[in-house]
């Protein structure tokens, strides 16, 4: 069992993930986390993650900005405090569709995470250097 914290979030440092988008990570396993990460990550406008996929599931919360979700083929409209659930293994990616910078506070049902590009089938460590997927629209 570990011991209880707190996470300043002004001394996270920032995780650049390619295209101005931009990951504070809040708990993770190597900072004691044991059934679960999360981490809040910012989109500039026009800032997207390329459709992927996770070996564990996810929920997001979108806290700030207006975005889109495509999930399972299909593409919803968020506003803030809406929740998306992705099951393992389904693609999906969020794009920051307003004219503010978009942000979403992610947890992943896991402590050990994979990113798999659609594009390239390509999976990398969560948060690696490999796991760069920022695109802008």
């Amino acid at each position: 069992m570990s011991d209880p914290r707190i996470v300043t979030f002004a001394k996270i440092p920032v995780v650049p993930r390619g295209s101005g988008v931009e990951t504070k990570p809040l708990l993770l396993g190597s900072t004691g986390a044991q059934a679960f990460v999360s981490g809040i990550s910012t989109f500039p406008v026009g800032g997207a993650l390329k459709l992927h996929q996770h070996n564990t599931e996810e929920m997001v919360v979108l806290l700030e900005g207006e975005a889109t979700v495509e999930v399972g083929g299909a593409q919803y409209p968020i506003v803030p405090y809406d929740t998306v659930h992705v099951p393992a293994g389904t693609d999906h990616r969020f794009i920051n569709r307003g004219a503010v910078p978009m942000r979403i506070l992610w947890v992943y049902g896991s402590t050990h995470v994979t990113r798999t590009f659609a594009d390239t089938g390509e999976t990398f460590e969560h948060l690696s250097e490999g796991d760069k997927g920022g695109v802008r629209q």
